[in-house]
């Protein structure tokens, strides 16, 4: 039986690896957060690894707050850093992969081609140093995979998708930029090829390649494309425009193009990708199903 880790548990893409795990039988999960496993803490996190002896890890904590990293960079690289070092240290000498998630980010977003894994990393701000950090500390451990994700959203938490439509809903019109480029990604897709690396390597289909990973879904689109197609599929009267990033002064530089390159994943892993107006389709569906009290299977 495999032992499988996932910490960030109570977030986007831990809580959709807790909805998948009902389909991984004969797997033994364990799902923390910080109320039940602080990652911050070398201490607790050794202890909590010599009980449970996991074969994988999937790291999904993160401090995520853009902007308030600019004033909290110690916080950050607490958190998206020196936690993930914890981590590596306590698996160190164990039966044990790594997935850590990363992000677009680090890319720094200033070219205007697809980034592969290969790029020199260009980090704009505090946060997507702190989160490359990571990735350093991840990938000292010779069993590890980073996976670098962008525009992650879901039915669960707080995310672009879900303030859309709940502004969409009360305004006549929303204001959004257009001069910010990339691909959006649903964390329960994210989630599905997670566990397909992870099954695909534990039943031997698949080799376990460390290194660094691309992964969004398919298309590329502007953050108003995406707003535009968010209320056209809810059905919403809002009207979206266009604005540039100039409108709205943030204390974080945002990548004005982050559209990723996929190639190595997909080829490694035999990994499909939807596009991500289908899987923006699928998420509505399923938070209308949720408002009803209802049970959605994708």
């Amino acid at each position: 039986m495999a032992a499988i880790l996932v910490t960030g548990a109570n977030g986007q893409l831990g809580n959709e690896l807790r909805n998948l795990s009902n389909q991984f039988y004969g797997y033994d999960f364990a799902f923390t957060d910080i109320d039940t496993l602080d990652i911050t803490n070398a201490v607790a996190v050794k202890n909590f690894i010599e009980t449970f002896n996991p074969n994988w890890v999937i790291n999904c904590a993160a401090y995520n707050y853009v902007d308030k990293a600019e004033s909290e960079p110690e916080t950050a690289m607490l958190i998206n850093s020196t936690a993930v070092k914890n981590l590596t240290e306590a698996i160190n000498g164990l039966d044990c992969k790594l997935i850590h998630i990363s992000t677009d980010y680090v890319y720094g977003g200033t070219s205007n081609t697809p980034c592969t894994e290969d790029a020199v990393p260009d980090p704009q701000c505090i946060y997507a140093a702190s989160k490359l950090a990571g990735e350093k500390q991840a990938l000292s451990f010779p069993e590890s995979i980073v996976i670098r994700t962008s525009w992650l959203y879901s039915t669960y938490g707080h995310n672009f998708v879900k303030s859309i439509l709940k502004n969409g809903a009360e305004k006549e019109f929303l204001e959004v930029v257009f001069d910010q480029t990339g691909t959006p990604t649903y964390a329960a897709d994210l989630a599905q090829a997670i566990m397909k690396i992870v099954s695909g390597v534990i039943r031997n289909q698949f080799v376990f390649k460390a290194g660094i990973y691309n992964y969004s879904n398919e298309g590329v689109c502007s953050w108003f494309d995406f707003a535009t197609e968010i209320v056209k599929e809810a059905g919403l009267k809002c009207r979206i425009l266009p604005v540039t990033s100039q409108k709205f002064i943030q204390a974080a530089k945002r990548p004005s193009y982050s559209v990723m390159d996929k190639t190595r994943i997909k080829e490694d892993f035999d990994i499909e990708i939807p596009h991500w107006r289908t899987s923006l389709t699928e998420c509505i569906k399923a938070l209308n199903y949720a408002e009803r009290g209802e049970n959605f299977i994708i």
